[in-house]
């Protein structure tokens, strides 16, 4: 079925999987559906690929699998409260649906559940990563796509031990790396300034243009069949054989209805008829600016590891981002936070930005309570499904995710054990 232009829908206008949400993970859901043989509507508020999937960093990184919610993160958000552009900011006002959200976090911050979280989150960005590869070739996606691998930068030499921790951890999910020394790594990448302490090189990570590629998946799930609508609110959604999507141009219905909408979940969690969402999410804030290249920019996707700030490099842009700021649904654009991407670049490399700006963004991730998505059944209700909650790793666990729903929908044995990313593990013990 072709897109249905801006008018009401026909009576009777069904599919075999509706997915409300048309960013990098609704679509890359809706493409495994297709390839599964199943027919397949997008339904988005806004445009396609207008979400936090648009100003991201594009790189794919097995090498984050360590959560947020990590053993001392708790101190040290506290002690960044008060510090507006540090790396991550809790922005102080009265909010109880966070603060219960951050105690959650907080208990997760401990040895054991960061361990699971991680092998969890490094399985799926694993089975992403080869999948994603994958898709390349067979879908041509056009999107800059190329495996470069990705660099941890250290001046620190303090930090640099300390950031060797959990090399253990990830050997052991299966993500190699390098250690380099300072003077080996500033002879081979001369964009930096001198003064590194050394590098961990993750040679399994890559990296693409994250807009070009949600508008890639777009053009493949409409060639192959798929339906997409644009700027079509959905209102409410009725579970039952078949589903009914409400919105504000008609009824939908579907044998399956996915919910991709990811830092609107816990805004959408009673539409949905899904009110745990509300407490399993937040919406996390990230920024990035985009430029027109330098002259001398990195070989590779880095990570300024004491400025927590990402560089990355296309044929016609250059982009500093990451940050990460619980401020709610806050649309400022800050230029607090903004300047300190450029500040934190201005310290480890010689051109630190573009000529010209091209873009100044910022979008929300879907933060869970354990930086673990949600992909799974929504448990009682009959054909809802949940590919929500992946924090800064949506583009990173497309494909993956896309794969393991499309295998749980239809009855097949997934790559990989869905049970650690099922919306049961909060909902045991009455903790959802």
């Amino acid at each position: 079925m072709h897109d249905i232009p801006d008018a009401d829908f026909p009576a009777e206008t069904s599919f075999d999987a509706l997915i409300v949400g048309g960013g990098v993970i609704g679509l890359a859901c809706a493409l495994s559906l297709i390839d599964a043989g199943r027919s397949v509507c997008v339904v988005d508020a806004g445009r396609i690929g207008g979400g936090s999937s648009h100003g991201n960093c594009g790189t794919i990184t097995p090498s984050h699998a360590p959560p947020l919610a990590a053993p001392g993160m708790v101190a040290t958000a506290l002690r960044w409260m008060f510090t507006p552009d540090a790396p991550l900011y809790i922005k102080p006002r009265i909010d109880p649906a966070l603060w219960r959200w951050l105690l959650a976090f907080a208990l997760r911050c401990n040895e054991r559940d960061w361990r699971a979280s991680s092998m969890a989150k490094a399985r799926l960005l694993n089975d992403s990563r080869a999948r994603l590869e994958d898709w390349m070739t067979r879908h041509g996606l056009d999107c800059e796509f190329r495996a470069s691998g990705e660099d941890y930068v250290f001046r620190d030499p303090r930090e640099f031990e300390h950031g060797q921790k959990e090399l253990v951890l990830l050997q052991e999910a299966g993500i190699p790396y390098r250690l380099v020394d300072g003077p080996a790594y500033e002879a081979a990448e001369p964009a930096l300034k001198p003064g590194v302490a050394g590098a961990i090189c993750f040679d399994g990570d890559a990296a693409l243009r994250p807009d070009r590629y949600v508008a890639e998946l777009a053009r493949v799930v409409r060639e192959r069949g798929g339906t997409i609508i644009e700027h079509c609110a959905v209102t409410s959604v009725e579970s039952g054989k078949p589903a009914r999507v409400r919105t504000a141009r008609g009824d939908l219905a579907a044998r399956d209805v996915v919910f991709a909408v990811g830092a609107w979940s816990p805004r959408m969690a009673d539409a949905f008829g899904v009110p745990a969402l509300r407490a399993l999410l937040q919406p996390g804030k990230g920024y990035s600016i985009t430029y027109s290249r330098p002259s001398r920019v990195p070989r590779r996707p880095l990570v300024l590891h004491e400025r927590s700030v990402c560089v990355t490099v296309w044929e016609a842009g250059f982009r500093l981002g990451s940050t990460m700021e619980f401020s709610g649904y806050d649309t400022e654009l800050n230029p607090r936070r903004l300047a300190a991407l450029e500040r934190g670049a201005a310290e480890y490399l010689h051109e630190p930005v573009g000529p010209v700006v091209q873009e100044r963004w910022y979008g929300w991730r879907p933060m869970s309570r354990d930086d673990v998505p949600l992909i799974g059944a929504v448990p009682g209700r009959d054909g809802l499904w949940l590919a929500t909650g992946h924090g800064m790793m949506g583009v990173s666990m497309s494909a993956g995710t896309g794969q393991l729903l499309a295998d749980v929908i239809c009855g097949r044995t997934p790559e990989i054990d869905p049970t650690p990313y099922g919306m049961q593990r909060f909902i045991r013990g009455g903790s959802g």
